[in-house]
């Protein structure tokens, strides 16, 4: 199951407002059914600043190649996404059924946290992509990346 963000236009059409929802409606065939569970967003203009923010740091963050049985491993924008999560401190720790201890990322349920919550989110995602990727930037930088981002969306 994908979940996608999707906004309601003037003319009363559903429409993507993230890259990942785009590409999700762009493979589906024309005349396609999907079914859906819906539910109100409170905070679409939170959701749309936090996903250009993982979209530029995934687009800048260059890994190092890795192969795993001979073919090229490639990123993967909700694994990256997933990892910022966690690297920000927004984890829990469990243990799967071989018993390994894992860490995984909480649920970003960005209309159940607080605005302080979010926003604490928020700049702890900033100071991971500062610190790891867009080392070069500095916080004024970034956050006028993701404006001008956001403009252009």
């Amino acid at each position: 199951m994908t979940d996608i963000v999707l906004t309601k236009t003037a003319n009363g059409a559903l429409v993507a407002i993230d890259p990942q929802a785009v590409e999700f409606i762009a493979k589906l065939k024309l005349g396609a059914a999907v079914t859906a569970s819906v539910k109100k967003h409170n905070n679409p203009a939170f959701h749309r600043k936090m996903f250009a923010l993982f979209n530029l740091a995934y687009e800048a963050w260059e890994p190092v190649s890795k192969e795993y049985k001979g073919e090229i491993v490639q990123k993967n924008f909700d694994q990256f996404r997933k990892d910022l999560t966690i690297l920000a401190g927004y984890s829990d720790t469990v243990i799967n059924f071989k018993g390994d201890v894992r860490v995984i990322a909480k649920s970003l349920n960005f209309s159940a946290m607080s605005q302080d919550e979010r926003e604490k989110l928020y700049s702890a995602v900033i100071d991971v992509v500062l610190a790891r990727i867009l080392t070069n930037y500095t916080r004024d930088d970034l956050d006028a990346v993701v404006d001008s981002v956001l403009r252009l969306a």
